[in-house]
């Protein structure tokens, strides 16, 4: 009771705190916030941002059911060579990278929101190309809009959200982008056992138009507000996300003082801003995460499922096992998002990176005692069940910690720039591992393929341990001030924890 009642008199009664200014020691009287964490907008909010990802995981599986129908003389009127086909599959994330780097000025000049609402037409038009192509240059012009637009929205759905939830549920809220791209690429999946490629294409083509109608109603970022100079607007935003009774006025000068410190310390060129050694550290803490989510082999899995599955001579059909592994990935998102708030970014991350080494090395084992003649019937439903544990490793951490990541430890200043660098990063990487994964099994066998990335995945683990920080329940700005070395202000008052919930 002792303890409860100092609590409520702290949440209630303003208190003087000593703080550093410009290296001065000052006092400060100081008003926590009582503001309830107000689900329902918020909630809106992240849905209708995600809706946008579940278009991207839709673009990202697309080939793995596509390929085999569009490679069949029988549907398909014009023929696609094994060539063109790895194009198909390897243009998008290639595309994907220009994007990543386009979206960085986009979010800063257009903002946020209008930069993700800006991809919703482009999308429906690139589905529309591969639907009613005619040859193979229709096909790969509408995978390299679509990929562009991935590029896009994949740089910008995190920053939005970082920039709009309160850190008590910026982790959940966070990995729904995440758990909506798998979604989209079960749909995939499940479609594509049904449909041919050009009809799978016309479903990819209606998948935009819910997330261009809910992008309407969802307001810009206040951040993005105040660093044009909009105070009314950002106020008006907040209240949004907020709630008409909350008092939003700290949580307005918090941003209003960041902006200021950031206007200070901003040069005319924002590329030179990256090399300064404060933001260093956090860039590349963010391409560490991006490079080894990708190099995991994660995209060769997804890309290429139906093809490793018949390749591994499984004793269960390759388009069922396809369909497993698109809802046990869909599951596991979930299961992310309720763990990551209770658990912390590291300890999933751990998590993640164990269950990948574990089951890519399981996998190269069997494909090596198949390559080498060894019977191997006996468990042939070992694919199957590595690709499960391997898949729900990967969408507790590494799938969806790394983008999370990008929008939390970021500095304002830098973060559109330093996010198209990350972003487009990620997609050069996508663009290496499924442009080459056939080129690999080639060179060094299925087995080869595997233990690479399981070798890659152990490397990773040392420097989730040494150099990735712990944000969990940190607002934006405590985060920068750690990652910077700042002791301005010793604490946010958005990260307060809150006094209740409201839906």
């Amino acid at each position: 009771m002792g303890r409860k009642k100092n609590e409520n008199l702290r949440n209630s009664v303003p208190f003087i705190r000593q703080i550093t200014e410009d290296g001065k020691p000052k006092l400060e009287v100081y008003r926590p916030t009582t503001n309830p964490i107000y689900i329902w907008t918020q909630v809106l909010a992240a849905l209708s941002v995600s809706l946008g990802s579940l278009v991207v995981g839709f673009s990202s599986a697309y080939t793995s059911p596509a390929l085999v129908s569009m490679t069949n003389r029988n549907i398909t009127s014009f023929e696609v060579t094994p060539e063109a086909g790895s194009w198909v599959g390897g243009l998008m994330p290639l595309a994907g990278l220009t994007g990543g780097i386009a979206g960085g000025p986009l979010i800063e000049y257009l903002g946020r929101r209008n930069t993700i609402l800006a991809t919703a037409v482009p999308f429906i038009i690139s589905w529309l190309l591969i639907a009613c192509a005619v040859n193979v240059d229709m096909i790969l012009a509408g995978r390299a809009l679509a990929g562009f637009c991935v590029g896009i929205a994949s740089l910008s759905l995190p920053v939005y959200l970082g920039e709009t939830v309160q850190p008590e549920v910026r982790g959940t809220l966070g990995l729904l982008p995440t758990a909506f791209g798998n979604i989209g690429i079960l749909i995939c999946f499940v479609a594509g056992t049904y449909m041919d490629w050009s009809m799978l294409a016309f479903l990819g083509g209606a998948l935009p138009v819910p997330f261009l109608i809910l992008m309407f109603l969802i307001p810009e970022t206040p951040r993005w507000f105040v660093s044009r100079n909009r105070e009314e607007r950002a106020r008006k935003a907040l209240i949004w996300l907020r709630g008409r009774k909350a008092d939003v006025e700290p949580e307005l000068k918090g941003l209003m003082r960041s902006q200021a410190d950031a206007d200070r310390q901003a040069t005319q060129n924002t590329m030179l801003e990256l090399l300064k050694r404060n933001n260093l550290k956090p860039l590349a803490i963010s391409l560490g995460l991006m490079f080894f989510q990708q190099l995991s082999g994660i995209n060769a899995v997804i890309f290429y499922t139906v093809q490793i599955f018949e390749d591994a001579g499984s004793t269960i059909d390759s388009n069922v096992c396809t369909i497993i592994v698109g809802i046990v990935n869909f599951m596991a998102t979930f299961i992310a998002t309720v763990l990551i708030d209770r658990l912390g970014r590291k300890i999933l991350l751990y998590i993640s990176d164990l269950a990948m080494i574990v089951t890519l090395f399981v996998l190269g084992g069997f494909f090596y005692c198949k390559t080498n003649g060894m019977d191997v019937s006996n468990v042939g439903w070992l694919p199957l069940a590595s690709f499960v544990i391997y898949v729900v490793g990967f969408s507790l951490g590494f799938g969806p910690i790394p983008w999370l990541m990008m929008g939390e430890i970021l500095p304002a200043k830098i973060r559109g720039s330093a996010a198209s660098v990350a972003t487009g990063f990620n997609w050069t990487c996508t663009f290496i591992v499924t442009k080459t994964f056939n080129n690999m099994i080639q060179a060094m066998g299925t087995h080869g393929a595997f233990w690479l990335f399981g070798a890659i995945c152990f490397v990773g683990l040392f420097f989730v341990i040494f150099y990735v920080p712990e944000t969990q329940g940190k607002s934006l700005e405590d985060i920068e001030r750690k990652m910077m070395g700042r002791v301005r202000r010793m604490s946010s008052v958005a990260n307060i924890k809150p006094l209740s919930f409201n839906m």
